[in-house]
Order: structure tokens, then C-alpha cells, then sequence
């Protein structure tokens, strides 16, 4: 399964509002858990099958508790069983896909 979530603390004190040190609490357990995975602007991707995507996700999750007064997470997952390598499999056959289409711009034109 692919999950992407997003956690993050409110009620910090923080004048600037930034919840970036929290993040990185919460990144780093992605990060140390082994799983494949991918951090962007939003959202962390992490693969693996059920009970260890979703450990990750609690300790992630108890990773930024300690810098609010409330924590905040945002989770999607993409279940499908019998498959792996799709963190990156998705982006490769969108990418073709993409690729595919504007060859077939080229042709028409």
C-alpha cells in the first residue's frame, strides 16, 4: 500500500508560524523506518504493507506531538495488494504516459 500524509502541530507559540522543526521530527522516523518513501512540499509517501506503514505513521505522529499544544494529520492511501515498487511504478507510467501523449501531438501537427 502507498499512504501520504501529512502531520503537523498547532497552538506552537511560534510568531512565524512555522511548523518546520516539527516536520523534521516527523521525517525523520520516515526516514529511519526503512520503508521506501518520498517527502515533498506537502506530503510524505511511504510504502509497505499495513501494520508497517501505519506504525510509521503513529510514531510520526508522536514525533511532533511534542511541539504543540494539538497535532493535525492529513492521511490518503492507495491499497492494492500483490503489488510493490509503486512509490516509483506510478510516477514511471505517468511519466510514459506523458511522453506517449506528446509523441502523439508531434504526429498529428
Amino acid at each position: 500500500m502507498l499512504v501520504a500524509f501529512s502531520v503537523a502541530p498547532s497552538g506552537t507559540g511560534r510568531a512565524d508560524g512555522s511548523v518546520h522543526d516539527a516536520v523534521a521530527a516527523a521525517v525523520k522516523v520516515v526516514r529511519e523506518s526503512g520503508l521506501p518513501h518520498r517527502t515533498s512540499s506537502m506530503f510524505t509517501e511511504i510504502e509497505g504493507e499495513w501494520d508497517e506503514v501505519f506504525t510509521v505513521v503513529k510514531a510520526a505522529t508522536d514525533a511532533v506531538l511534542p511541539f504543540g499544544s494539538r497535532v493535525s494529520l492529513v492521511l490518503k492511501a492507495d491499497i492494492r495488494p500483490g503489488y510493490t515498487g509503486e512509490l516509483d511504478g506510478k510516477i514511471e507510467r505517468l511519466e510514459r504516459a506523458i511522453g506517449n501523449a506528446a509523441a502523439g501531438d508531434a504526429a498529428s501537427a
